[in-house]
């Protein structure tokens, strides 16, 4: 796995050490080394893999979910794997999971608890609730 752009940051060490040894019933998909900065995998073969210092994404028409108090936009477009990105947090996490092996709410319970303490700073709105951008001016 390779380290995101913005690893570095220490929030993203902040989050590493509070992740989860386990995920899944019973500890059903136990952590694996990783040896990139602010990463972490579940499960052998991999149920999850968690990326700290990734973009943070702007304004979307994905779906986004809340779990702990965290929005999460979810991109579906990898079935059977969801790329999972916070939303209004900087800097952004992203779970990557295979939906074949273990649910993505699992996942987002899990760790949405170990990546609340970043500041959110936006949030997810409907669609039919958010403010169209201004029209352009000929100026």
């Amino acid at each position: 796995m390779p380290a995101a752009d913005d690893a570095n940051n220490p929030a993203c060490a902040e989050i590493t050490v509070r992740l989860p040894e386990s995920l899944g019933a019973e500890g059903e998909f136990p952590r694996r080394w990783t040896d990139a900065q602010a990463t972490a995998a579940w499960g052998d073969p991999t149920a999850a893999m968690l990326s700290c210092g990734v973009a943070v994404p702007g304004p979307s028409t994905l779906q986004c979910v809340t779990f702990g108090g965290v929005d999460w936009v979810v991109d579906i477009s990898e079935l059977p794997y969801q790329r999972i990105t916070t939303y209004g947090r900087n800097p952004a996490t992203q779970v990557y999971v295979n939906t074949e092996v273990i649910s993505p709410s699992v996942v987002l319970e899990a760790i949405s608890p170990k990546v609340k303490p970043i500041e959110a700073t936006a949030s997810c709105v409907a669609l039919e609730d958010a403010t169209p951008a201004p029209a352009p001016t000929d100026g």
